[in-house]
């Protein structure tokens, strides 16, 4: 990874690091976290995957994307953190087009969670925790307590498991540390592509409960991924539903299984468990 520009000291870099998330966080406060206007991206070979996007997510919203595979949902969010670069239309993250932020420093100030966590293997879990502010020169001192107090939000006691390995925690364990690292920094906005979605339905159903109740006491903005539509009724301040690359409709949890496009009607049926639920009666 490229961290340093060239030219610069290390102080100074870290010291810009710091400047620039504080000022995505500020400017948040008085506007949308990120506003998606037309946005489209096309493949190098032609095929569109998504088009015409049009959306806006307010501070501290959990926005839930919810779709079928290949609806469009993990390239949205690689578009907020620069991943992928729009190939049409404006994307604005704390009000900047997404394109005039360094990618750098624009990661660094936004947290993201992926499925399995993707954690460094040969390090600890303090190290995994502690990456991005050691990456922006935060005082030893001041890493080592940030990475305590975010195993303890997290569930997981530091003096237990910050030593220990990724190889040595279970499937849950693991995305709690990933959760722990997203929030390390303290970031306002977080990007979360299907983090439960490996996980075994008990596990999954517990963390699910855990981050609801973290998320609103946070407060962050938070974009979510998942193709689970009991996932999105639960989590979601609002579901934004995809389809082929263009966006659907947008829907409070209360609306979402009134609503009438074919497409909802077809995640609503896969709650119907049919026969399980007529065997039951």
């Amino acid at each position: 990874m490229h961290d340093l520009q060239e030219g610069r000291s290390a102080g100074l870099v870290g010291a810009l690091g710091r400047e620039r998330m504080a000022s995505l966080s500020d400017t948040i406060q008085d506007g949308y976290a990120v506003e998606f206007q037309g946005v489209g991206y096309r493949l190098p070979a032609g095929g569109n995957l998504l088009s015409d996007l049009n959306l806006s997510v307010p501070r501290g919203e959990t926005l839930v994307l919810l779709g079928r595979s290949g609806s469009g949902k993990t390239t949205t969010l690689k578009l907020v953190n620069r991943l992928l670069e729009p190939t049409a239309g404006t994307l604005l993250v704390a009000g900047r087009p997404s394109q005039s932020w360094d990618p750098i420093e624009l990661r660094r100030g936004i947290g993201y969670v992926i499925q399995d966590a993707g954690l460094f293997p040969h390090w600890t879990v303090e190290r995994n925790v502690g990456l991005v502010p050691t990456l922006e020169r935060w005082p030893k001192e001041k890493i080592r307590a940030r990475v305590f107090e975010m195993l303890s939000l997290v569930g997981l006691p530091p003096e237990e498991f910050a030593q220990r390995r990724p190889s040595s925690l279970s499937g849950g364990q693991r995305q709690r540390v990933g959760v722990a690292r997203a929030l390390a920094a303290d970031p306002p906005i977080l990007l979360m592509d299907e983090p439960f979605g490996a996980l075994d339905p008990i596990t999954r159903s517990d963390l699910q409960k855990e981050f609801r109740a973290l998320s609103q006491r946070l407060k962050k903005t938070i974009l979510f991924v998942t193709h689970d539509v009991r996932e999105a009724l639960f989590l979601g301040t609002r579901i934004a539903l995809l389809d082929h690359g263009r966006l659907v409709g947008v829907y409070a949890p209360a609306e979402f299984l009134k609503a009438t496009e074919p497409e909802i009607h077809a995640f609503a049926a896969s709650l119907d468990f049919g026969g399980v639920q007529e065997a039951g009666r």
